[in-house]
């Protein structure tokens, strides 16, 4: 494909958040390097906006198609010509189309081991129900991030002490969640929260308990979203790399190589939200 004059990318979210903004940032850079131009629509998930958009973007003859989405999910693509060359940034589609994702294997894995490692081995998990996770229309990657982590705790002999599962990932259920811990019998020394909504909601659950982090409680989550940094103390989360899955799916359509299916290493931004064991 090294002769791509035109892209098309068309996401569920292009203008609000600052994920988006990553990812839009990303593939551009290395469009722009090429000379490419790329044309973008959102349909902020609603299936007409997405008729739409693809109308629109035909009726400018793109040279190939670029469907990127906030949260990592199964997507139906749309009928396309079979001759156009379609990849998808955090996301798959039954029909196989090349993907970009985040390692969330490998991030499971370093989560657990970042805990392991500061002698925490009664450890509680907050998250989505792990059954639902595995469900391509909810997820595509929580289901890997359970399994990193759980390969983790296995191999030291640890099952967690306490989990909580819900469908929903929002601060309000991270804080009931936790106020569910505390009434509880158990008495984690580390707590993973499966995203950072549901930690922000348990750093208010724990500070209205007079529970301080990371003195009486560890905590440790994923994302990086924005308020990570500025929560106090700051939040320990493993970070979906949505610029660098702009690039590599970018790169990977304007590339001659065969495409396929790349994952991308979530990097781990460690901050004061945890405490090695004495």
């Amino acid at each position: 494909m090294g002769k791509t004059q035109i892209v098309a990318f068309i996401s569920d979210d292009v203008t609000v958040t600052r994920f988006a903004s990553a990812m839009i940032r990303g593939l551009l850079d290395v469009a722009e390097d090429h000379r490419h131009t790329v044309l973008m629509a959102e349909t902020g998930s609603n299936p007409h906006r997405l008729r739409e958009a693809m109308r629109a973007v035909l009726d400018r003859q793109p040279d190939a198609v670029l469907f990127g989405m906030m949260s990592a999910r199964e997507f139906e693509v749309p009928k396309l010509p079979a001759d156009l060359p379609v990849a998808l940034i955090n996301s798959t589609s039954q029909q196989g189309h090349p993907s970009v994702l985040p390692a969330e294997f490998e991030a499971g894995r370093a989560v657990a081991r970042l805990l392991i490692d500061a002698g925490h081995r009664e450890i509680a998990i907050l998250g989505l129900d792990r059954t639902a996770a595995a469900d391509p229309r909810l997820s595509v990657t929580i289901a890997t991030r359970y399994d990193g982590i759980f390969e983790i705790l296995g191999n030291h002999g640890v099952t967690p002490c306490w989990t909580y599962a819900s469908m929903q990932w929002e601060p309000e259920t991270g804080y009931q969640g936790v106020r569910a811990l505390l009434a509880s019998d158990a008495r984690p020394t580390a707590l993973i929260c499966l995203n950072d909504r549901l930690a922000f909601g348990a750093y208010q659950a724990l500070a209205e308990a007079g529970v301080r982090i990371p003195d009486d409680l560890s905590l440790v989550s994923f994302d990086d979203d924005e308020v990570a940094a500025y929560l106090r103390p700051g939040l320990t989360t493993a970070a979906i790399p949505y610029e660098e899955m702009g690039r590599r799916a970018m790169a990977m359509l304007l590339s001659d190589a065969e495409p396929g299916h790349l994952l991308v290493p979530m990097p781990m931004r460690v901050r004061e939200s945890v405490r090695a064991l004495s």
